[in-house]
């Protein structure tokens, strides 16, 4: 338990002291929704989820919600949590941070979701380059052939120009 919590649990005890001191005759109910109160404190529910809520803190003491509220242990419960030194429980803060994570995790899925699209674009470029410079590749290969062919053929070591190709017309150049 930290030192935080233990100063909260002291303050809680110390208010319910007051309570008890200042209001004669408290009843079992008040009891019962004291002790549940500070085992939701301690992070030790037993029946609930460890909220504190009014919801939680009935259950919790095993009494109905207008038994809850017509105590005068509410007032001070209510006083407890509104103030802000009140340190909730360790359940509240994790279900906290398990929020602030969840919200950081769609951030990195919406920046790695964009980054993967502009790869994916830039592979795409990069795949219609190599189809063209390909295509080139096998155009040259053929000029090449055919003249070693010419060559071949005639002997005489001299090559003539081959006649263009549409593909050699156009301005296309990688």
């Amino acid at each position: 338990m930290t030192d935080a919590m233990d100063e909260t649990l002291q303050a809680v005890r110390t208010a319910f002291a007051r309570l008890a001191r200042e209001t004669s005759g408290l009843t079992g109910t008040d009891h019962k929704i004291m002790r549940a109160f500070e085992q939701l404190m301690l992070g030790r529910p037993e029946i609930t989820d460890g909220r504190t809520s009014a919801v939680n803190i009935c259950a919790e003491a095993g009494v109905s919600r207008a038994s809850y509220y017509r105590s005068p242990v509410a007032a001070v419960i209510k006083g407890i949590l509104g103030s802000p030194e009140a340190r909730r429980p360790e359940y509240d803060e994790l279900r906290q941070e398990i929020a602030r994570l969840k919200q950081s995790e769609r951030e990195f899925r919406r920046e790695k979701a964009d980054e993967i699209r502009e790869l994916r674009a830039t592979v795409a470029a990069y795949a219609n380059q190599i189809q063209v410079l390909a295509l080139r590749n096998a155009e040259l290969e053929s000029d090449a052939r055919l003249m070693q062919a010419q060559l071949a053929e005639e002997g005489s070591g001299v090559v003539r120009q081959l006649p263009r190709t549409r593909a050699q017309s156009s301005s296309v150049h990688p």
